[in-house]
């Protein structure tokens, strides 16, 4: 079934940011939208529900890597959100290195998905990488000083192969930025604690290792 594989050109890379993640319980999301207001928070955009299919090779280093904070490394997903104006399909890589992140993205066609689907997509540094988990959420965005603010819930994992599904009832909450400064003095009022964390690892291990 996936003897055959498609090598992948990305477009240009966007520029590096900086990226923290908060793993907030359900029942103090509340305290967190009035830190919010206090810190004089302003909406992006409409709230979008986002699905991404991510993809890894057979020995899941992709998933190994992230775990164990190695660097460099990288993550392959085709994203499209399910609610908006936005219809479009991305395959996304998003980049980890000493310097910081950085994701390419390119616009695939529905053609292209579906062959993604069915073969997998050629990476370099990891080889043959097929479809595995599908992460789906509900995402509102704020902006404080050039911090991006995601607010992530309502998780749901799928595992490409066997369709089992999670829910989780825990929040994401991600803050994005180009400028240190802005996040350090943003996170130095924080009322929750900071983690490590990754919505594809996170699928993984609820969901298990899926089967070629």
């Amino acid at each position: 079934m996936y003897q055959k594989y498609k090598k992948i050109n990305y477009y240009k890379p966007m520029s590096f940011r900086i990226e923290e993640k908060l793993y907030i319980k359900k029942e103090h999301i509340f305290d967190f939208r009035i830190f919010l207001k206090k810190k004089y928070s302003k909406k992006m955009f409409q709230p979008r529900t986002i699905s991404s299919l991510y993809f890894d090779n057979i020995n899941l280093d992709m998933y190994n890597d992230s775990i164990e904070g190695l660097v460099p490394r990288k993550k392959i997903r085709i994203r499209q959100y399910l609610t908006g104006d936005d219809k479009n399909l991305y395959l996304e890589i998003k980049n980890s290195s000493v310097e910081g992140r950085f994701k390419t993205r390119k616009i695939i066609s529905t053609n292209k998905f579906n062959r993604y689907q069915k073969i997998g997509i050629f990476d370099e540094q990891y080889g043959l990488c097929l479809p595995n988990c599908v992460v789906t959420y509900e995402r509102e965005y704020s902006l404080i000083n050039d911090v991006r603010i995601s607010i992530d819930n309502n998780l749901r994992y799928k595992n490409f192969k066997t369709q089992s599904f999670f829910k989780d009832k825990e929040i994401i909450v991600e803050l994005k930025t180009s400028i240190k400064k802005n996040l350090d003095d943003l996170i130095r009022d924080f009322p929750f604690q900071r983690t490590r964390f990754s919505k594809y690892c996170n699928g993984v291990e609820k969901m298990g290792k899926f089967e070629i």
